[in-house]
């Protein structure tokens, strides 16, 4: 077996496999993880998870020190009878030694959840689940464009709202570090607007903590993409939202260091886009094709020398506080324009 694919996970989680006895969630985005496990939890105890006769909880470093535990609670037998969960959250220590008796022979009416972190492709906890069929492994990556939609839409609509298209685009846009964090900031969204039916785009900037951190990221990225008219845009936005100039320019030397870091990679190997994909920490979907325009126009030449010349702004912008926002605004157009001469030779 391998890990579960994207179109199996739903159905998986709305009713877990009864021939699969243990499930692996894992992933870095550990809000989606933990709300996964606490999905299939619910669905394999009929709700009853809060039941101390239904669930069990362990520590994986509990079982790592003694791991005939875990089999001698996946083959007890439930005092009322009825469906049994063991949930592990995985620890710092190894559990395959407390796993491989309970593949060989699975527990009956017992079903085993495993919430861990980003695991490697070989790491043995992932390598054990996704070799056998009596396991189910199930990754949690950050969601995608196409996922933010289809989870704004559900969380919406269940609570009897629409969205503007724009207020919409912009709450994406905001959202999808983590799954927790999505699930609080719509939750959020959803009290604030009570008793309207319509969300629009200053309902989604009066209560999303992150709208005044999306201009600042349009603008700097703008920039370096070569697009002048939409970085004033976006610096005018930053303006009015109180964003110092000291700010903006601080943005922006760390968006090119970034770019400069990428273009390095790029050099070596791959196209914009794998460099993209691979770049740690992950960049958001909604800021990869700006960052790809950006690779593709400037070299590591000029993004040293962007480097540069945003360092001397800033520390203009700190000598000369009345000016500041004028200097911020010259050192961006300066950088969408270094975008364009580039492009053009």
């Amino acid at each position: 077996m391998v890990a579960l694919k994207s179109g199996e996970i739903e159905p998986f989680l709305m009713r877990p496999d009864p021939r699969r006895a243990i499930v692996l969630v894992f992933g870095p985005d550990l809000g989606l993880v933990r709300e996964r496990a606490d999905s299939i939890v619910q669905a394999a105890t009929g709700g009853k998870a809060d039941d101390a006769f239904s669930m069990i909880a362990l520590e994986g470093d509990v079982i790592a020190a003694d791991p005939a535990r875990l089999s001698d609670e996946a083959r007890t037998i439930g005092l009322f009878g009825g469906n049994r969960v063991v949930r592990v959250r995985a620890g710092s220590k190894s559990l395959a030694d407390a796993l491989k008796p309970l593949l060989s022979e699975p527990p009956v009416g017992t079903l085993i959840v495993i919430e861990a972190g980003d695991l490697r492709k070989n790491a043995p906890l992932r390598t054990l689940c996704e070799s056998s069929s009596a396991a189910a492994a199930i990754p949690c990556y950050a969601d995608t464009e196409r996922d933010l939609l289809r989870l704004v839409e559900r969380t919406l609509s269940g609570a009897g709202m629409s969205i503007d298209a724009d207020a919409r685009d912009a709450l994406v846009g905001l959202l999808g570090a983590d799954r927790l964090a999505t699930r609080a900031e719509l939750d959020k969204l959803v009290l604030f607007s009570a008793g309207n039916k319509r969300i629009g785009l200053a309902d989604v900037q009066a209560v999303i903590a992150d709208a005044s951190a999306l201009a600042l990221d349009d603008a700097v990225d703008a920039a370096a993409a070569g697009n002048a008219e939409a970085a004033l845009t976006a610096l005018a936005k930053t303006q009015a939202a109180g964003i110092s100039a000291s700010v903006v320019l601080g943005a922006a030397i760390r968006n090119v260091a970034l770019l400069h870091r990428l273009s390095l990679d790029l050099e070596r190997a791959g196209s914009a886009s794998e460099v993209v994909d691979r770049a740690q920490p992950r960049i958001h979907f909604r800021r990869k094709p700006l960052i790809e325009r950006a690779l593709s126009r400037l070299g590591t030449i000029a993004l040293a020398e962007a480097l540069i010349a945003l360092g001397s702004a800033s520390l203009s912008a700190r000598r000369q506080a009345a000016l500041a926002d004028a200097i911020a605004e010259r050192a961006l157009l300066s950088l969408a324009r270094m975008g364009k001469r580039r492009a053009r030779a």
